[in-house]
């Protein structure tokens, strides 16, 4: 019994069923009065473009969008707005501390506060603050019930009796749970229904009550086989594999046990057919549009034919007269087919050092992936967790490295081949400059380098957002790599010129020799770099689409570095005109 009980509160503290913080999305009430805030505010277009993402999940978009009606607007209302969108994006982000400060910024006029509440009692279960979520989610407690008030009160209750049990306040956890149940039976939420049964069914078999427990653990069983959520049928049936070993019925603890491990494969068969389907709608959309290319060409053929005997009348005068022309130009041709095929050399050549070197370098990353997991599986067998726990760290960074050569190769070909979209608008730097930081704080806090954003909150400028993602991407993972430990690397801008904004990057790194700096602004040069003492390995060719995209936004590319010193990679882009 002992060991039984050992195992719930394991359960308690790693599993879901417990931590489970149940929610609705935004509801159409809430998203109905954005609409109507969006056409009484029609020349706030960054309101609108923040709004629009919002509804549509899109949540770096809402966070830039909403930094740049913040920086241009002081309505209060708006203000709130805002500061409501850009929590609940950090929140789904899950950066709970940001998303925490950004909902502590609005006020309590804001009409929908209770949202707030919502999401600040909620933030706080993730962080773990339980006495705070209780306080946040009583707040709404006190408020009346009302039909469209954007979130159920059985969920609140839940979330108390949730909080109050990690407090080890089983009597107010117990209240707020059957407070909750009261509610929910009377719900079409399945799901939410079975959840609340096993927080009630832990809750006294924390407290050793097993005859209590044991009938909520088999009332969510029974209940599961209502839902397709082949998640939830995995865990219920896994509780009830305890339940009964506990009960000295080890063949039907056995029965269950088989069961959870048959639901476990459901689900990741299911993820399989889903990616499946996915496929399968591409290469159907693909194939219509072929379809439709054929058909293009045949509508074609048939207008020729029809307007056969005109053409050909026109065809032999032109032919006549490019006779004539062509002959003329025949030395100048072959001047120009001459340089045509030294250039076509020159690009076959560059073609095959690509080749060689993004051969080179994924083949590294396998073999280090496959000598890693060697290692991985070996100290699996000791149960050395510190070691294992470096091993995932290092395959993490291995892949990593290798899908961003690939992702690097991707956006090469797609420029050199001219099939890249390209659209320039306005953009806030500090706030690409912020979003970038956010996707590589876990590498910078690997490393323990220190990252300064120093970009003006006023700047400005022109260009295409995806592209200056990939660049700013591209050089601050370089930056990093080619940093030592407790480095330290700053974004910053320096105006030189009225018409353009400069971008620095700048690391305490191992820099690097005016030859290499050389090399590397140089056109169609790829290049093994290889950091001292490192697997680090770098084809260059990230730098080369990074000059190409910056050249295609109408700026420009400058290094500055010395060697066991630092760089400064210095960008500069045309301003956004008034």
């Amino acid at each position: 019994m002992i060991k039984f009980k050992l195992f719930l509160i394991s359960l308690y503290l790693t599993t879901p069923l417990i931590l489970f913080s149940q929610e609705q999305p935004i509801n159409n009430l809430f998203n109905k009065t954005l609409q109507k805030k969006v056409s009484n505010y029609k020349n706030e277009s960054n309101f609108k473009k923040a709004q629009f993402f919002f509804t549509k999940n899109n949540w770096d978009s809402t966070l830039v969008y909403s930094m740049k009606q913040l920086d241009s607007s002081k309505n209060k209302e708006l203000v709130d707005y805002c500061h409501f969108f850009r929590g609940y994006s950090f929140r789904e982000k899950k950066l709970f501390k940001e998303a925490k400060l950004e909902m502590n910024l609005i006020s309590k006029k804001f009409k929908a506060y209770s949202l707030v509440n919502k999401n600040l009692g909620q933030i706080s279960l993730e962080l773990k603050e339980f006495k705070k979520a209780i306080y946040y989610f009583k707040e709404i407690e006190k408020l009346p019930i009302t039909i469209n008030q954007g979130y159920k009160i059985s969920i609140v209750y839940t979330n108390i009796g949730i909080s109050y049990l990690h407090l080890n306040q089983f009597i107010k956890a117990e209240e707020y749970f059957f407070k909750s149940l009261k509610l929910q039976e009377k719900e079409n939420d399945t799901a939410c229904l079975i959840y609340l049964y096993l927080n009630i069914a832990n809750l006294y078999y924390l407290q050793y009550k097993d005859q209590l427990a044991i009938p909520y653990f088999e009332k969510a069983y029974t209940l599961s086989a209502n839902v397709k959520d082949f998640d939830i049928k995995r865990k219920t049936s896994l509780n009830m594999s305890a339940v009964e070993e506990n009960r000295g019925n080890y063949k039907k603890a056995l029965e269950y046990r088989k069961e959870s491990g048959q639901w476990k494969d459901s689900l990741n068969n299911q993820n399989k057919i889903w990616a499946v389907a996915d496929f399968e709608k591409k290469f159907t959309v693909a194939q219509k549009q072929k379809q439709i290319k054929v058909l293009e060409v045949e509508n074609r053929l048939k207008n020729t034919q029809r307007n056969g005997f005109f053409f050909a009348a026109i065809g032999l005068l032109l032919i006549l007269t490019a006779g004539v022309y062509l002959y003329a130009q025949k030395v100048k041709n072959g001047k120009i087919i001459l340089l045509q095929k030294n250039k076509l050399d020159q690009l076959n050549a560059t073609k095959d050092q690509l080749f060689s070197i993004v051969s080179h370098d994924l083949r590294s990353s396998v073999n280090a992936l496959k000598t890693s997991n060697a290692k991985l599986s070996a100290t699996l067998e000791t149960k050395n967790y510190d070691e294992l726990n470096q091993l995932i760290i290092q395959n993490s960074t291995i892949a990593s490295g290798a899908y961003n050569l690939l992702d690097n190769l991707l956006h090469w070909a797609m420029l050199q081949t001219k099939q890249l979209y390209f659209h320039q608008e306005s953009v806030h730097l500090y706030s690409i400059v912020q979003q970038i930081e956010y996707n590589y704080k876990p590498l910078l806090l690997d490393k323990t380098i220190t990252f300064e954003n120093l970009v003006s909150k006023n700047s400005f400028i022109f260009v295409d957002l995806d592209s200056l993602k990939i660049v700013l991407r591209n050089l601050l993972d370089n930056a990093i790599k080619f940093s030592n430990e407790n480095g330290k690397i700053s974004f910053y801008t320096r105006e030189t010129n009225p018409d353009f904004c400069d971008l620095i990057l700048e690391d305490n790194g191992i820099g690097m020799s005016p030859e290499t700096i050389r090399e590397l602004l140089t056109d169609n040069t790829f290049l093994l770099a290889k950091k001292n003492n490192s697997e680090i390995i770098g084809t260059g060719l990230g730098l080369q689409l990074c000059k190409q995209m910056i050249k295609k936004n109408g700026g420009t590319l400058a290094i500055e570095s010395e060697l066991n010193i630092g760089t400064k990679m210095i960008l500069t882009f045309p301003k956004t005109i008034a």
